[in-house]
C-alpha cells in the first residue's frame, strides 16, 4: 500500500518514481511540534509543583487542614460543603476557595451559610492551579488552626495532575453517574485519599451498582477510603465527619 494516495502498490501504471521527501519534512515538523509541547507541558507542571509546595509549607506552618474537592458537574460538591459547614461550623473554623469557570454563584450559596469564601473564574480554563490558590489564600487570610476546603473546577481530568498544595484530595462521584468512574478516570480515582459516594438516595431511581462502582475504585486504588453518602438527606455524613475529625485532631505526641 503506498502511503500517499492509498493505493495498491503494485497497482498497474502507478509511478513510484516521485519525491516522498516532503513527507518526512511534515513527519520532523510533527515531531518537533510535539516534543515543544510535551515540554511546556512538563514545565507548567514542574512550575506548577514548586508553587504547591510552598502553598503546602505555609498550610503546615499554620496548621490549616486543607482538603481539595474534586468531581465532574453536578456530583453534589456544593451541597455537601453547605451541608458539612451548618454542621462542624460550631467546632471548627472553616473557610473555602471555589473554582468555577463562570459565576459567584456557588460562592455566594457557600457565603450564606456564614463561612469565609472566594470566588476564583478561570474562563476557559477546566481546573485550579497552585498559583491561583496563593492569589486566594492572600485575600481569604484562613485562621491558623482552620479547616479549608478548595471546591475545584468540575472536571475528572486535570484537576488530578495539578497539585494545589493541600494535605487530602477527595474525589466526589454520584449515583446518577455511571458506575465505571473509576475505571474511566483512573488518575483522578488513583490521586485520591476519598472517594465520597453521593446521592444514595436516588439509588432505586437510576441504574447503578453501588457495590461495582466501590470495586471499580479499588481495583484503581485498593487504599481508597470510600464513604457513601447524601447530602440532603443526611446519610453517611457522620462517617464523613468521622474523617474530618481524625484528621483535624492534633498528632499524639
Amino acid at each position: 500500500m503506498c502511503s500517499t494516495c492509498g493505493c495498491s502498490s503494485d497497482a498497474p501504471g502507478h509511478d513510484h518514481g516521485h519525491d516522498h521527501s516532503y513527507e518526512h519534512a511534515d513527519d520532523d515538523r510533527h515531531s518537533e511540534s510535539a516534543s515543544r509541547i510535551i515540554r511546556l507541558e512538563q514545565d507548567l507542571l514542574a512550575k506548577n509543583s514548586r508553587l504547591a509546595e510552598r502553598n503546602r509549607g505555609w498550610f503546615e506552618g499554620r496548621e490549616i487542614f486543607t482538603v481539595n474537592l474534586m468531581s465532574s458537574p453536578g456530583a453534589g460538591k456544593t451541597t455537601l460543603l453547605e451541608r458539612t459547614i451548618r454542621d462542624l461550623g460550631a467546632e471548627y473554623q472553616l473557610s473555602v476557595i471555589e473554582g468555577d469557570q463562570e459565576t459567584s454563584r456557588d460562592a455566594e450559596r457557600i457565603r450564606a451559610t456564614g463561612c469565609g469564601v472566594i470566588q476564583i473564574n478561570t474562563g476557559s480554563g477546566c481546573h485550579l492551579d497552585a498559583e491561583m490558590v496563593a492569589n486566594a489564600l492572600k485575600r481569604l487570610q484562613p485562621c491558623a488552626h482552620s479547616l479549608l476546603f478548595i471546591e475545584n473546577v468540575g472536571n475528572l481530568v486535570c484537576p488530578a495532575l495539578f497539585d494545589l498544595g493541600e494535605r487530602k484530595k477527595v474525589v466526589i462521584m454520584s449515583v446518577t453517574e455511571g458506575e465505571d468512574k473509576p475505571v474511566k478516570y483512573p488518575h483522578m480515582f488513583r490521586a485520591a485519599d476519598v472517594m465520597i459516594l453521593n446521592k444514595v438516595d436516588l439509588q432505586p431511581h437510576v441504574t447503578f451498582s453501588i457495590e461495582h462502582c466501590i470495586n471499580y475504585a479499588h481495583r484503581v486504588n485498593p487504599t481508597l477510603q470510600i464513604i457513601t453518602t447524601s447530602a440532603t438527606r443526611g446519610d453517611g455524613l457522620h462517617e464523613w465527619y468521622s474523617w474530618i475529625r481524625a484528621e483535624m485532631a492534633p498528632p499524639v505526641g
